[in-house]
């Protein structure tokens, strides 16, 4: 087992593998600081499901039943195997349960190294401990195990074996942990008694205490020369001094001699794969049904919605009851149409927190290479399908009686297969949404702006005809939802029909007025309108997968630039900030502070 301490900014996990592309080494796993899950399915459920993605169909059900319990056994989740991990609304399991269930998963396939980024961010100490002697036990059955740590007690500083210390990417030591205070020691460093040894090691190497001692400095709090509070010089005097001596030592003459013995090793037995053995077919059903499950658990999920557009459709009803074909009842079917088309389905922002909650469980899989971004879209379509039906019949069958549209059961049909289509289209565009921005507020905003800015290009705000043709015409009514939808159900409730004018004793038929009064085209049937709005639907689906696949690729192209000049800007600020000082408080004038080096050694009062 090999101990990560992070100093400035380490490179290893870089160059292993780019963060933005699978991780695809069947022999490697890594498990990420962050825990992303799905909150509705239990501990046991969530590793079966990862199980059953990964492993190879030729594996029986009962086979891989027994990897699942075998690796719950080892990480100790027994007492939480059937607990849900806990969600908005439901209590789960604690941080290290989490963080050992995030373990679990990776592990299932037995990888020969594991990876793990700060593995106990956010633990208690009982915690932290239970993590890392998990991880010690993995590394006694002959697996490698690489993590960084932050801070870590005594007690789990002692359980690695290996140390490995980087100082702005640079070796400071590497060697076994039990000669590491000896190093620092022949180096002229050594750790003072009653000391954490991992945080003696960070006070000589972290370029950091530099600053803030540069810092107090100037601000007049320790007029002293910004020295190690131990041993009278700048860390950057001691990191040098001890990068010197490593770069002389058996440690380093010892590795470089092993590197250069496995350069000239074949590279047999190395290879990459697409992360998971399973077949796509096994994939696609294993992720339909547990985002299937997901959403059916998940009250907030659809079933709230689906009360919502209840409650709106029936609003809806008693405001618009029985329009009827009489004198003004034409514009008071245009408008039931509009506020429809055009503000119903707004409704359908509700489910973004849940997209984007479920997106971040899908980056880390589809990173771990559980499956790709093909299976994703597709499953995710499958199983919401029955969830939108039931809107589309519930809210639409309400509003059809209610407002009495026009009978007939082809006219009821188009009009709940219009407002699927509507729904599915809003769906697909928050989920474009999920999968580019990085948090709740601003998919909020932006999937509400893409919306707003669709029906504007459609009839709610002017006929076809009269929108401006630079952008508005050409081309956003062709792209909006909103144009398709509201000229197919015009025409499925109007064409055909005649309606009393204002001159008595003399009707204008449907068609007449579409096409004088409100501008819609009646060369096309509301059949091609609808197909329309279903190749909307799928041209939707796709750019959702081009955006899951492509996103990470073309935000690389500027995130060099972009990183660099934000480096930049806040070194200048700290720069400006030393060179300006902090005002010392009144607290800090009457009472100076005492330095550390005056009270080493000193015992706790209440002792």
């Amino acid at each position: 087992m090999v101990l990560l301490i992070r100093v400035g900014s380490w490179l290893l996990w870089v160059l292993l593998a780019p963060a933005n592309q699978p991780f695809l080494i069947p022999w490697l796993s890594y498990v990420t600081q962050e825990d992303y899950f799905l909150g509705t399915l239990t501990v046991r459920e969530t590793i079966a499901y990862s199980a059953q993605m990964r492993f190879p169909d030729k594996m029986s059900k009962q086979e891989i039943n027994k990897v699942v319990e075998k690796t719950i056994e080892e990480m100790g989740l027994e007492d939480c195997a059937n607990t849900m991990i806990g969600n908005w609304h439901m209590r789960g399991i604690s941080n290290g349960e989490k963080k050992r269930l995030s373990i679990s998963i990776e592990i299932l396939t037995r990888p020969y190294i594991l990876f793990l980024d700060e593995p106990t961010s956010g633990l208690d100490s009982a915690s932290a401990f239970f993590v890392i002697q998990a991880l010690r036990n993995i590394a006694c059955d002959g697996k490698i195990v690489i993590c960084s740590i932050h801070q870590p007690s005594s007690d789990l500083f002692n359980l690695f074996d290996d140390l490995l210390l980087l100082s702005n990417g640079e070796t400071v030591y590497f060697g076994q942990l039990s000669l590491a205070v000896k190093f620092f020691a022949d180096a002229g460093f050594p750790c003072p008694t009653r000391r954490n040894p991992s945080d003696h090691f960070l006070r000589c190497i972290s370029l950091d205490f530099d600053t803030i001692n540069e810092v107090l400095r100037l601000s007049q709090k320790h007029p002293e020369s910004p020295t190690n509070y131990l041993f009278n010089l700048r860390t950057s005097e001691i990191r040098a001094a001890l990068i010197d001596k490593y770069k002389s030592s058996q440690f380093s003459l010892y590795l470089t001699r092993k590197i250069q013995e496995m350069a000239t090793l074949e590279k047999d037995g190395i290879e990459r794969n697409n992360g998971s053995k399973a077949s796509v077919w096994k994939q696609l059903c294993t992720m339909t049904h547990r985002s299937f499950v997901n959403m059916h658990r998940d009250m907030g999920y659809y079933w709230l919605r689906i009360l919502l557009y209840i409650m709106v459709a029936i609003s809806i009803g008693t405001l618009y009851f029985h329009v009827g074909e009489k004198d003004g009842t034409m514009l008071a079917r245009v408008k039931v149409v509009n506020f429809i088309y055009g503000f119903m389905i707004c409704l359908s922002n509700g489910g973004l927190p849940f997209f984007i909650e479920e997106m971040k469980v899908s980056r880390r899989e589809r990173l771990g290479g559980h499956y790709g971004e093909a299976v994703f879209v597709l499953s995710n379509f499958f199983s919401s399908f029955p969830y939108l039906i039931l809107i589309a019949l519930c809210s639409g069958t309400t509003m059809y009686f209610m407002v009495k549209f026009r009978p007939g059961f082809s006219h009821y049909a188009f009009f709940c297969l219009n407002l699927f289509c509507c729904v599915s289209v809003i769906e697909s565009i928050m989920m474009i949404v999920a999968s580019l921005v990085p948090n709740v507020l601003m998919g909020i905003g932006t999937g509400t702006g893409a919306i707003v800015l669709m029906m504007m290009a459609s009839e709610i705000s002017r006929p076809l005809d009269d929108l401006p043709k630079i952008f508005w015409r050409y081309p956003m009514s062709y792209l909006s939802f909103a144009t398709w939808a509201i000229q197919g159900q015009y025409k499925n409730d109007m064409v055909g029909l005649e309606f009393e004018s204002l001159i008595p004793g003399k009707k204008m038929k449907g068609e007449v007025i579409l096409e004088t009064l409100f501008g819609v085209p009646t060369s096309h049937s509301k059949w091609w309108d609808l197909t329309t709005l279903m190749f909307l639907l799928v041209a939707h689906r796709i750019f959702f997968y081009l955006s899951l696949k492509y996103k990470n690729k073309v935000l690389s192209l500027f995130s060099k630039s972009i990183h660099t000049r934000r480096t930049l800007n806040s070194v200048g600020k700290r720069v400006v900030r030393v060179r300006n000082g902090f005002a010392s408080s009144k607290r800090h004038q009457q009472h100076p502070l005492q330095s550390l080096a005056s009270q080493e050694g000193l015992r706790s009062p209440i002792t």
